[in-house]
């Protein structure tokens, strides 16, 4: 009696583990585990939606759909809130590192972003980076405007920073490319998990591609796609 109690108790111990191993295969990873880095996240790490965007700062494409969302700040904001919404920027110097014409203002672009980052400054820098490069360079000339960026260096993408109150640190930053090495893993795994720029991933709903023609409307649309897809 003794010896069946103990090989019941020993059944019911391995049973225990088994089922505790395969919880743990099959539970999905937290959005905090997902999050490449929250300083380039917007709304509730704990959201139950979980929007992501890969872009590229000189990405005439990328920089139409998130100018459509820096004029409706709020808003948006105001969305992500009413919606559960984590959103998450996962930007690089994708052009640079795979595009066909590797622009140099693609590295530093990225080079002025990460360094902001690290000063707690990304929203600032990027919001002054898109509304900026939206009007001088492709709301008038599209897509040819990342040719008419080829010339821009590190002082350009340094005074950005300037205007959002980033100092002499920031610009050090930038010209000793100190984020270099964190700005190509970035673009490594994007490049791996991204088709194109912008490339989207709204829950399960997955796109890439932006017209420089479409506004707030079309963004609108697009989370609607990630909202039914869950």
């Amino acid at each position: 009696m003794k010896k069946a109690v103990r090989i019941f108790g020993i059944i019911a111990v391995v049973g225990v583990i088994i089922a505790a191993i395969v919880a743990s295969m099959t539970a999905k990873p937290t959005n905090a585990e997902k999050v490449w880095d929250v300083a380039m996240t917007k709304g509730d790490i704990n959201a139950k939606n979980y929007f992501i965007v890969y872009s590229d700062l000189v990405c005439p494409y990328c920089v139409a759909f998130e100018n459509a969302i820096v004029e409706h700040e709020e808003e948006f904001e105001q969305y992500l809130a009413d919606n559960d919404i984590l959103f998450e920027v996962r930007l690089s110097d994708f052009l640079y590192e795979y595009g066909e014409t590797k622009p140099t203002s693609s590295r530093n672009s990225a080079l002025g972003a990460y360094c902001a980052k690290n000063e707690g400054k990304f929203w600032d820098y990027y919001s002054k980076a898109i509304s900026t490069v939206w009007k001088e360079f492709f709301k008038s000339s599209g897509k040819s405007g990342v040719g008419k960026m080829s010339t821009l260096g590190k002082d350009y993408w340094i005074d950005i920073g300037k205007k959002v109150g980033l100092g002499e640190d920031f610009a050090t930053c930038v010209r000793d490319e100190l984020p270099l090495g964190e700005i190509e893993a970035n673009a490594e795994k994007s490049a791996k998990l991204a088709r194109g720029m912008p490339y989207f991933k709204f829950n399960d709903y997955t796109s890439s591609g932006f017209d420089l023609s479409w506004g707030w409307d079309y963004v609108l649309a697009y989370f609607q796609s990630g909202l039914e897809e869950k």
